[in-house]
């Protein structure tokens, strides 16, 4: 056999363990910063951060409409 038939495959398998793990490591490593992330807008002065309801989205945008008119 020819050294290229041998160590071609070989280096395309390397390449592709490299990519998995490059892949692999940054997915892990921006899960952390969106959890950091969510944790400290969730607690803002030791309370909990509601997000506004549909019902009160839809108020807000109704009296934004009447306000611009």
């Amino acid at each position: 056999m020819d050294a290229m038939q041998v160590g071609l495959p070989m280096v395309g398998i390397v390449a592709a363990a490299a990519a998995i793990t490059f892949y692999a490591v940054s997915f892990s490593e921006i899960r952390e910063k969106s959890f950091r992330d969510l944790e400290e807008s969730e607690y803002e002065n030791g309370a909990f951060k509601t997000s506004m309801s549909s019902r009160k989205r839809r108020a807000a945008k109704k009296a934004e409409k009447q306000d611009n008119f």
